[in-house]
């Protein structure tokens, strides 16, 4: 039975928290505009381009390794506030950094703040949400990481032309917008990072959380604000109670993870985690305009095809909220990820012969688009709802936070390893690799994975512990 909730605090809520997922996006794409750039000015080689755009990756597997025990000992709402401090430090060091060492340790601390909300964020929105708005708002997140790509792709564009026109604008802003104008495109994040750390700070806890700390007249009330009646707030509360009664040590709740359902559900969404990276998605976003330029384009049309390539994800996204809770996560993963497939062959299909036939770049663009269209309105959509919601609530941040793990490994090694992929086996054959690595994630999903659409939390969590 649906339960009648107040949607617009509901969305208040979500919207808060998932501006987190926009410090995701702004990073993981603002990295694209400066590579060329550091890359000249601090004389990397293939190696340490790697490290540069994989050392914010790095500072992720940190964040997601604490992320788990933090947001389960001080809380959801304190744990997205450090992540918010981490950002903004990080943000200004970087556009301030005086040797490239300094800036990737500065990137390494924006990195922990983003592996910190790639946990909290899409958990919090989960542990506040209703079954049948739980799709559509954990999907926020993910909305809110392609509007970040969005602004990274317009700022970084924007700045070079900035930059191109070479007006001046005083000895230090010429410095960090004009002869070394990666350092604003970097340090621009500062501005979404401290607006998220004035939001945090309006929001309540998860309620979910509270009960299981045993402040129940506190969830108490803000369930109240969520749900329109008494009864629906006390079956809530009832409901949390059940699943979260105390086991009597933190080592036996540790001890759950290993449990045959949920140490099934655990492998699961590691699998899915890292496998979601080696289908290609952050290896476009990160060195999409360096594989444009590849394929014969100027720096500045390059920039604008990821600007495209960008509102495309962007796009996407929002349909797939919308039909999220109504189609069904697996349904839109058989069709997105059949299409990404499709979508890779064309891309490797034009390295290995658009050059010889003359083929216009404009047809890259398509299938890049197509590609991200595809991406967006299946893993990208779901993966963030999935994790958030298939383990129990008594390790759900730990749980959460190991497999969150595994995704910040797979886009480590994923920054890593692009730029040896696209030198030693050629963008054709980086492309048909991405390919190939969709078929045992389409499986996955299929065989392992249930569906989760209009189901409790709580329910979702009896399906894997009655294993």
């Amino acid at each position: 039975m649906k339960q009648k909730v107040h949607f617009g605090y509901l969305l208040f809520l979500s919207f808060v928290a998932a501006w987190g997922g926009f410090l995701f996006g702004y990073d993981e794409a603002v990295i694209s505009g400066t590579i060329s750039e550091v890359s000249a000015q601090f004389n990397l080689n293939d190696g340490m381009k790697g490290w540069f755009v994989s050392s914010a990756l790095l500072g992720a597997i940190i964040g997601v390794i604490f992320g788990g025990a933090l947001g389960d000992n001080i809380g959801r709402k304190k744990t997205m506030i450090l992540s918010a401090v981490l950002f903004t430090v990080s943000m200004i060091g970087c556009a301030i950094s005086n040797s490239f060492i300094e800036l990737v340790l500065y990137r390494i601390v924006g990195g922990m703040g983003i592996g910190l909300a790639s946990i909290v964020c899409p958990l919090y929105i989960s542990e506040i949400s209703v079954p049948q708005h739980r799709g559509l708002l954990v999907s926020l997140y993910q909305l809110a990481v392609t509007i970040g790509v969005v602004a990274a792709y317009i700022i970084n564009d924007q700045l070079l032309s900035l930059a191109q026109e070479g007006e001046a604008l005083g000895n230090f802003f010429d410095k960090i917008f004009i002869t070394e104008y990666w350092r604003g495109m970097l340090g621009m994040g500062v501005i979404p990072s401290m607006f998220f750390l004035i939001i945090v700070l309006c929001i309540p806890e998860s309620p979910r959380w509270l009960i299981t700390k045993g402040r129940v007249s506190r969830a108490e009330n803000i369930f109240g604000r969520i749900y329109c009646s008494k009864e629906d707030v006390g079956a809530q509360i009832a409901a949390t109670q059940e699943v979260s009664k105390p086991s009597g040590s933190e080592k036996s709740e540790i001890k759950m993870l290993f449990q045959p359902g949920i140490f099934k559900a655990l492998i699961i969404g590691m699998a899915i985690a890292i496998l979601g990276q080696f289908m290609g998605v952050n290896a476009v976003l990160y060195y999409g305009p360096e594989i444009f330029k590849g394929a014969g384009l100027a720096s500045d049309d390059a920039l604008f095809y990821q600007v495209i390539v960008g509102l495309a994800n962007m796009i996407t996204t929002i349909l797939a909220m919308f039909i999220i809770d109504k189609i069904g996560r697996k349904k839109l993963i058989y069709y997105g990820v059949s299409g990404m497939i499709i979508s890779l062959l064309l891309i490797a299909a034009y390295f290995i012969w658009g050059e010889a036939l003359n083929i216009s770049s404009y047809y890259l663009l398509v299938f890049f688009v197509l590609y991200i269209v595809c991406c967006a309105g299946s893993i990208c959509a779901v993966v963030w709802v999935i994790l958030s919601e298939m383990y129990p609530i008594k390790v759900r941040a730990v749980a959460m936070s190991i497999a969150s793990f595994a995704l910040w490994i797979g886009t480590f090694l994923i920054g890593q390893l692009t730029p040896w992929l696209l030198t030693n086996i050629t963008p054709q054959g980086t492309f048909l690799l991405f390919a190939v690595c969709c078929v045992p994630y389409m499986l996955i999903m299929w065989k392992a994975v249930p569906e989760t659409t209009g189901k409790s939390l709580e329910e979702i969590e009896k399906y894997w512990t009655k294993k």
